[in-house]
């Protein structure tokens, strides 16, 4: 389909996947850096965690998450999800998926900020289980995007 994109459509969806693929490395590494800063709180390795974790979110985070959502709400609109076009159950319970990660990336960023002023109140256990939200989101959402079972 390539709706008002016209040519550009398949240019647009590429950058998003590529973007998306970008977002989830941030995503995959960010959770690891907060186990191990949580770690290291009252220790001289405390504001290398900080730094490293603000880096991520500088360079990588922060702008693939923006370009994400930009290159998906063009692509959303393309094929029809502001229009009302039927048969996109797929896409809309991908985007709120998309939106749970959001979520997600947000609460990291909140809590690796939290870390940065010295706080940390996750039992180590939770927070290791925390780093597995991404992985199984993407496996939802890639499955809704290239199946679209309904």
């Amino acid at each position: 389909m390539t709706g008002f994109l016209g040519n550009g459509y398949l240019w647009i969806k590429a950058f998003h996947i590529i973007f998306v693929i970008f977002w989830m490395a941030g995503l995959f590494l960010l959770p690891r850096y907060l186990v191990h800063h949580q770690e290291a709180l009252g220790t001289p390795q405390a504001d290398a965690w900080t730094k490293r974790e603000a880096t991520l979110r500088a360079m990588i985070l922060t702008p693939s998450i923006l370009i994400v959502w930009l290159l998906g709400i063009l692509l959303a609109a393309n094929v029809g999800l502001f229009d009302g076009q039927p048969g996109l159950g797929w896409l809309h319970a991908k985007l709120l998926f998309v939106v749970l990660l959001s979520g997600y990336h947000g609460w990291a960023v909140g809590y690796s900020k939290k870390l940065a002023r010295g706080v940390g109140k996750l039992a180590p256990r939770t927070l290791r289980l925390l780093n597995e939200v991404p992985a199984l989101a993407v496996v939802l959402i890639v499955i809704l995007a290239v199946v679209k079972p309904f």
